[in-house]
Order: C-alpha cells, then structure tokens, then sequence
C-alpha cells in the first residue's frame, strides 16, 4: 500500500461548471423561506450550475495532491514501503480493549432533520457510505462490493446485510473485482482512480468459494510483482487472466495460480521499479495501462489504452505486432493523438457483436473546456474497429443531465456495461448515470448528479426530494449486472457506495429513473473521514459524535439516534466541537472555508438559517491547504486558531458570525500553508510547508502568541532531528505549553528517495520547539496523521494502518485493538473518557480509555 503521488501538474478542468456538492446552497436554501412550490420556481428560473462559483473536478484533483503529498513528499516512495509497516505492526504487542464501530448504522444524506443552508438534503441520494471502487455481482444472488479504503464486502440477498470479507488483508484499498467462469472471484488491490486519497495495493487475490468464504494472505496470485501497484481492470481470456495496472500490463495463468506474473508490456520501462528512472519524481505516472479488450474472432490480438491522465507522450492505444508493441494510429472516430487518450475503460457485449469504449481527453482536461472525449462504438465487435463516437459531452447534457458538462470529471469517474442480453443497451457512469437503448442514438440521464433545480424538486422536510424520485450518489466508478430472484438487476458503486434498479428499469418523462434503492443499509461501513468531533448531547444525554467526510459532507449522530443524518454537505473537512455541547459544531468544507452552528445545523429548511458561514480570508484566495488545521486553545476555548498562509486568530468561539473577526497574527511566507496547528494559555504552535510537493519540498514551525506577539520561525535543519517530511499534526501538554508533540507522516530514507526523509515518526519539545527530541522508538515506519494526549500522560497516534498507544512513563508503543489496514486520520480524546478514532474507509471507532495498558 501506498498513497499514489500526484503530479505537481496534475490538470484540473478550469472553467468547467460543475457543482461542488454542499453547493444547494448556491440556489436552493437561499429561497427556503418560501414556499417549496416557490422555491422550486424560483430555483428552477434562476439557477444554474456555475451559480455557486466552485469546480468540483478542480477541488477532487488538488485534495487528492495534497492527500499524496503529505506522504510521498520530498521524494519517491520504494515498493514495499506500506508492506514492511504493516509486518512490522504485526510483531507489537496489543493493549487491552477492543474497538466500537460507531458508524455502523445508516447514514441519512437526506435526513429531514438537517436541511440547514449547507446541507445537501433532500438532493435525492439518500442512505450512503464511503467511495465504492469495484464490484462483482453472480445469477445467485451474491454481490461482492470493493470500497476505496474499506475492503471487500458481500451481501448474499441481492444487495444489504453486508459482510466484510477482506480484513485479513494487508490492503483494504481496492481497484478491480471479477467472477470467473469458475465463479471465483478476484480481487485486484489498489484503487484506481487516480485522485491519490485511494492507496496502492499488495497484489491480486483469487477466492474458490467467495459466497461464503473470505480473503487471507495465503490466496495471493504469483509473487509480489503486483505490490505497490493499483489494479484497473482484471480481465480473462481462456485460460489467462490480464491485469492493467499502475505499473504495466501483467498475465498469469487462472489454473496454476503459483509462479510469478509476466509482464506484457510497460510503455517505459526504465520508469519500472528496478529501472534507471525509478527513482523520478514522475515515475508513477510513465507506465499507466487502464484497460484490455481482445479480439472476440481471434483472442491473440489485443489493444491496450495506456496513459496518464493529464497527457504524456506515450499515451495511446497499442496492440503487439510480431512481439513488439506499437500504437495503433488508425480506429475511427477514437482518437490516435495521444493529446485525446487517457483514462479508458472498454465494454464487449456478451454476443460479441460490439464493443463500447469511454475516452477522457487530457488536452479538455488541461484546457478546462471538455474533458470527455466521448464514448463509442465498434459495431464489428472488434476492438480494432472501425469506432464511431455515439456520445458527447454536449449530448449527454441533453439527456437530463444536471450538468452542463458531463465528463468533466473522466479521469475519476468511469464505468462501462453492457446488457448482457442486448448490446444495444448500454450504461456509462461519469459524474451520473446515463443509459442508450439503441446503442447509442439516444441517451437518458437516469441516474443524475442529484435532483436539484428539477421541476420535481422541493425542500419540503416531509417528503425526501420533493416530488423526484431518489437518483444515486454522485461520481460513478463501478458496476455489475447480477440477478436475484430470477431477475436481472443493475448495480453501480460510487462516492456515496452502493445502489440497484431492475436492468429494465423504469423512468419518468425526464429519463430519470423511478426505482433506484439505496443499498447502503448501515451493515456496510466503507465511510472515509478526515477528522472527528465529540461533545456532550445535552438534549439526550450521552455524547454527540460528528465528522468530516470525503463527498459525503459532515455526519452527525445523536445519543438516541438509530439514523445519522447529513447536517454539511460537500467535503467534510476539519471538525471543532464543543465537548459540552454537542451541537457546537465548527465544520470546515474546503480551504479553511468553515461553517459553524450552535444547534447541530438541525433545520428543516424552511426557517431562517443557523449554521454561519464564517472562513478566515486565506479561504477567498485558497491559500490554504484542501484540509486545512483549526483548532481551539486548551486553556481559553473561545480562542480559535485556524492556518493557512497565515496563522488567524478569532476569540469568540462558536458565537462567531462573521469572517471580519479573524485577525492575521502571522505571515507563514509567501507560498508556505499551515498542515497543523496547536494552542494552549495563548501560545501558538503552526507547522507548515511550502512547496509542498517533492520538488523543492520544504517544512517549517513558527511559533508565537495570539496576540500577535513573540512569532519566530523555528529553525528546522535540512537534515537533523526532525526529518524533512511533511509535519501533521501538534499536540500541546494542557500543564505545560512549552511542552509539545510533533507527529511526522511519510516515510523514513529507508523508503523514502528524498532529501532529508530522516528517520522518525514522533517527536518531543520541552523548550517550545527550540530543540526536538526522536520518541519514535518501536513505532513501525509508518505516516502518523494525528496524536492525542490522553489524561494522565498516555500518547495516542493515528497512522496509515491503525492507532498506537504509548502508556504514561513508558517509551514503547501498542497497537490499540485489532482495526483492518486503514487509515486513522485523527484521533481526539472524548468526553465520556473514550478515544475515538476518524478512519478514512471503515468509519468511527471507539475504545474506552480504561482499556488502554
């Protein structure tokens, strides 16, 4: 496992208009004091999908970046970095306890509670869960389902009542699913998305009996050749399965599952691990293979898509001629330029007479003008073709798309079916759902990017999405057609997990689907948080428990509830809560852009607003990072400190109203963005870097008061005690403000090709971050995210692969529990005398703190 690292000059789509979700506020909520039927007029008139200003294809492409930065920076990362942690975590000893899933139960995106001005209820994607990257579906009814960060799951009735069957893996990250004609089902890790908040793999996986069996170490396909890669397609033919990956094309025979995986084909192969140009800095990017098609007439004849999404010179489709491979420069309508070639997925119908093909353009990419090259078609049944474009952009924004530039997100959302009885009908997942029953004549928009500024749409609190029908989830990456009671039945996974229809389902005048079920019941946790927030539930009693989430806004869950419900909407990113009260809630969306409410955000949507948009001035010109650091003084918790460019200071705790009431104390420097900040009896700790990518990565600490007095850089040598790797997280000792813990994510030199990666994880100040002392000891070498300090003096440590414990007056770490390979993004200290933990793929856990020894 690793996080993919992302090019400096990732691309973004510029001017594409495209709602960044939360952005109902734009249109909807601003009218919510009228009637529904006049705020559905009135959103209907006026509205339009540039209205709130944002591009959501730019933000997913610069907070995967920075997601990868912190942990890839200042160098390359060497294969077999996550799995040298994860088996060195396996030797620590345990401390007492065991963890509680806190999220396992449905979470509500349209609850009616919450339809507060930044809430994306009543959009129509109801229950959700975490980013779903793959799925399998049998005629009997079993659907396996493969999270992003989460593992596998499998539900046995069609759909519901999950069960995690991958946790004995040391990757929980996933990239491919496939039956095959043994109905054993493959597992390829290592999501493939490309947005770098998804993790590299450990290899491929095959289960005899995936009905009712689950994954372990020991179903391994081959050796470790597939390590550290991430797995786009696992295709077969005969007696050969294909796998396009990260790092190549790769076959290994589906009988003789031992010996090693060959390589097929690498477009350039001194970027391969091993190779003269391993080691550079845009080596992740040279040997991208994203799909395989064969010829049904003669399977020996291939086509390969290979590319970088934002373009290189190598992208292109290839096939092998006389035992060396070489880009085909003639198919039609699908483009030979490499400028147009990149992220691909093909689809042949079972008959053989056709194949399909999407095509996400680098050049509309980089231009922010139109990044869908198309999709199209080869009605020989030929992956040679000819191939004629049956769909563009502006087509499918015809088709009832709630997006005036559908594709705009390609590289990220991609999948591809056909009927298996009808090669003329054809699903293709984008942003939305879109369906052809006529091979591509005409298209349909069943499943759209959500039902705002439909006619159908209203915020009426008693209905879910006024008079629509419920769609999907935005952002679509997988699907899988299965039958379940003799039936056939559609299923897509996307960032809000996992929905089903009829095949031949039904739709209203609008081509919108009418039958669309949210399969997200609460069994199935894949939920991907950034941060968590405790406070107690006065109303209640008990606690609240909230959190920031990927594209799936912010959670809220009472101490009474059997339903979380939605009360943000967008990303979720930090999160400040009052631990005395639970409905004190600062929630960040982007950019330091942060919301805050003193009644949980509960309203119905038709009464005046309660949450308050109010972001220190680093969020109107995004010098900040995508998740940025706030935080409250320990000593005085009406003094908020928030960090972007600059450290901001506001002391009126969650009374805030307005931006005007942050005050600038300290100018980080020009190109340099806070990643951590702490205060306590008004002393300022601010960790930032800039850049903060591998070229020329640089790190720093500044440290003063809140008043604005006393601030100094910290000198922090190129090389010494504290490593040159980005700095996530400070935690100040509530007796003592001088006294203070830096966390260091990224790996060590012995992974790390960087300058100055240095050694350790952990590290102590008792002079105010003059001096800075290794107290790493036997923690794995593993990014650290984020550190709590429990009462009495224990240490606990959020990483890539789970949270650790150091006891008062010992030196040495535990593992606390048993939690899957996943990542725990923050670990805070809650109320009720537990520690919580934010894992970015299996949810919220909890673990008394009278178990930890």
């Amino acid at each position: 496992m690793a996080a993919i690292p992302a090019q400096a000059s990732s691309g973004g789509t510029g001017g594409a208009s495209i709602f960044a979700p939360g952005a109902a506020k734009a249109y909807a909520q601003k009218h919510a004091a009228r009637t529904p039927a006049a705020a559905t007029a009135a959103a209907t008139a006026s509205a339009s999908p540039a209205d709130d200003g944002s591009e959501e294809a730019d933000e997913i492409s610069e907070g995967a970046a920075q997601w990868s930065e912190a942990r890839t920076s200042p160098g390359v990362v060497a294969p077999g970095a996550y799995g040298a942690a994860w088996n060195a975590l396996q030797k620590l000893p345990s401390t007492g306890g065991s963890w509680q899933n806190v999220t396992n139960l449905p979470y509500n995106s349209d609850d009616p509670r919450y339809r507060d001005y930044d809430s994306n209820s009543s959009g129509g994607a109801g229950l959700v869960t975490g980013r779903m990257a793959a799925l399998a579906a049998d005629d009997e009814g079993h659907v396996y389902a493969g999270s992003a960060g989460g593992g596998v799951w499998r539900s046995s009735t069609g759909g519901g009542k999950w069960t995690a069957i991958s946790d004995a893996l040391p990757a929980q990250s996933t990239g491919a699913l496939a039956l095959d004609s043994k109905d054993r089902l493959w597992l390829g890790t290592g999501e493939a998305t490309t947005n770098a908040d998804a993790y590299l793999g450990s290899g491929v996986y095959v289960l005899d009996h995936p009905e009712h069996g689950s994954f372990t170490s020991r179903d391994r396909v081959g050796g470790t050749e597939l390590q550290s890669t991430s797995i786009h397609e696992l295709r077969f033919s005969g007696t050969t399965v294909w796998a396009a990956t990260s790092e190549g094309l790769w076959s290994h025979s589906t009988v003789h599952l031992n010996g090693p995986w060959k390589l097929e084909f690498a477009p350039n192969p001194a970027y391969m691990p091993g190779g003269s140009l391993a080691n550079d800095p845009s080596s992740a990017y040279k040997n991208i293979v994203s799909d395989i098609a064969f010829d049904p007439r003669n399977p020996g004849r291939v086509v390969v898509a290979a590319g970088w999404r934002s373009g290189d010179t190598y992208n292109g489709f290839y096939t092998e001629v006389a035992g060396q491979w070489q880009k085909l420069t003639s198919l039609g309508d699908l483009p030979a330029d490499a400028a147009d070639i990149g992220s691909v997925t093909f689809a042949r119908s079972a008959d053989g007479s056709r194949y399909y093909a999407i095509d996400q353009s680098p050049a509309g990419l980089n231009a922010g003008t139109d990044a869908l090259a198309g999709i199209f078609v080869s009605k020989s049944g030929s992956p040679f073709g000819p191939w004629t474009r049956i769909a563009t952009s502006d087509q499918l924004a015809a088709s009832g798309s709630a997006l005036t530039d559908p594709g705009a997100q390609g590289w990220y959302d991609q999948f591809l079916q056909v009927d298996p009885n009808d090669p003329n009908h054809v699903f293709a997942g984008l942003e939305e759902v879109f369906e052809t029953k006529d091979g591509g004549t005409t298209w349909t928009t069943p499943g759209p990017y959500w039902n705002f500024y439909f006619p159908c749409w209203s915020i009426d609190p008693t209905k879910q999405t006024g008079d629509c029908s419920q769609t999907t989830h935005a952002d679509q990456h997988a699907v899988a057609v299965g039958s379940y009671h003799g039936k056939s039945v559609l299923y897509v996974g996307n960032d809000g997990g996992m929905y089903k229809r009829p095949l031949d389902g039904a739709a209203d005048a609008s081509g919108h689907a009418t039958d669309w079920t949210s399969l997200n019941d609460g069994t199935i946790d894949t939920l991907q948080y950034y941060s968590v927030g405790v406070g107690k539930d006065l109303a209640n009693g008990g606690v609240s428990v909230t959190g920031g989430l990927q594209d799936n806004g912010q959670s809220i869950l009472r101490s009474n509830d059997t339903v979380m419900g939605s009360n943000f909407g967008g990303d979720g990113g930090m999160t400040l809560n009052d631990p005395a009260n639970g409905c004190n809630i600062a929630q960040e969306y982007v950019y330091l852009e942060i919301n805050v409410t003193q009644n949980c955000a509960a309203n119905n949507g038709l009464g005046a607003p309660t949450t308050y948009n109010v972001p220190p001035p680093d969020n109107a010109t995004s010098n900040a990072r995508f998740i940025a650091p706030f935080t409250s003084d320990l000593k005085t918790p009406s003094t908020w400190v928030a960090g972007g460019e600059n450290v901001w200071v506001q002391t009126q705790g969650f009374a805030i109203r307005s931006s005007s009431a942050w005050t600038g104390v300290f100018d980080l420097g020009a190109g340099h963005v806070a990643t951590a900040v702490a205060a306590s009896g008004g002393k300022i700790y601010a960790a930032w870097c800039g850049p903060c990518n591998s070229q020329g990565f640089t790190r720093g600490i500044a440290v003063g008061n809140a008043d604005g007095t006393g601030w100094q850089q910290i000198t922090l040598p190129a090389t010494g005690s504290v490593p040159n790797r980005y700095l996530s997280s400070l935690a100040v000792d509530p007796n003592d403000n001088n006294h203070v813990y830096l966390a260091v994510n990224g790996f060590s030199r012995s992974w790390n090709e960087g300058p100055g990666a240095g050694v350790g994880h952990l590290y102590e100040s008792r002079d105010g971050g003059l001096t800075w002392k290794d107290i790493s000891s036997n923690l794995p070498d593993i990014p650290a995210d984020s550190i709590a300090l429990t009462p009495g003096g224990g240490i606990a440590l959020g990483t890539d692969l789970g949270a650790l414990y150091r006891a008062p007056g010992r030196t040495t770490w535990k593992v606390i529990g048993q939690l899957p390979a996943v990542a725990v993004t923050q670990v805070v200290v809650g109320p009720d005398n537990r520690l919580y933990a934010a894992t970015h793929g299996r949810g919220i856990y909890a673990i008394s703190l009278n178990r930890l020894h």
